[in-house]
């Protein structure tokens, strides 16, 4: 896979955005899982979030998943493809609504424990350049973002599952605790070409500063401009010890 940014394309884009290497983009297929539609491809590129078990509560999320199935049953019994109107609404029912709510703090936001946001952030680590590319992540209070590509023998599926098993497993056992740690369902959005992955990107950066989080550490973004400039384009600092400065061997670089 390539490494090399495209030259001259990172015009007018925030520092974060243009230090981050960019991936290539191709066809993509539809699929429905749960509670979400999904965007595939091998080899692809995704916006990725995940969020604690209790940051939304049942009533939000099933208002939301009827609204959904609504939209899918209409163009099922018309025997058509979503139209674009409708892909646009579901990808606000699947993000900007349920960001809403994640953003105000919901639950017990156990991410803001520095000992569970570390652990969540070396587990995002842990096999970056082997399963995965990492380009960009966030570890919010109640919730995670993250931009990355599988590569062709893995599947999305599979990489959640490693991220969200082993960082339960640990998040119970520092909370004392027992029972869901995380939502069984995640947001996926594949991105499929530059101008998603930079708004993606863009996005995962600022989030701790639009949620009202000062010098938020727990936000990484690939590449030597992007992390140097990371922290100011989200209100965070990244200081040595950071996860951005903590695993040079694991990051790519």
């Amino acid at each position: 896979m390539s490494t090399n940014a495209p030259t001259d394309r990172s015009a007018g884009a925030s520092p974060a955005v243009a230090g981050a290497t960019r991936p290539r983009f191709g066809e993509v297929k539809v699929r429905e899982r749960g509670r979400l539609p999904h965007w595939e491809k091998d080899n692809a590129t995704y916006f990725v979030t995940f969020r604690l078990a209790d940051s939304l509560p049942r009533t939000v999320l099933d208002r939301i998943a009827s609204e959904r199935a609504s939209i899918m049953q209409l163009a099922r019994q018309q025997s058509r493809e979503l139209t674009p109107s409708e892909q646009q609404h579901l990808k606000r029912l699947s993000s900007v609504r349920i960001e809403q709510y994640l953003d105000s703090g919901a639950g017990s936001c156990s991410l803001r424990l520095p000992e569970i946001a570390a652990n969540m952030a070396d587990t995002l680590l842990l096999f970056d350049e082997k399963r995965y590319r990492l380009f960009a992540w966030c570890v919010m209070p109640n919730h995670v973002h993250v931009v990355v590509r599988v590569f062709p023998t893995h599947q999305l599926a599979e990489v959640l599952h490693s991220w969200k098993s082993y960082t339960a497993k640990e998040g119970n056992r520092i909370l004392r605790a027992h029972g869901a740690f995380w939502q069984r369902e995640y947001y996926d959005h594949l991105l499929r070409d530059e101008t998603e992955f930079e708004r993606a990107v863009k996005y995962v950066v600022e989030n701790p500063l639009k949620a009202g989080l000062k010098d938020w550490e727990w936000v990484w973004v690939r590449g030597q401009g992007a992390r140097a400039t990371a922290g100011g384009g989200a209100g965070a600092t990244l200081e040595a010890g950071s996860p951005a400065t903590k695993h040079p061997e694991r990051s790519g670089q």
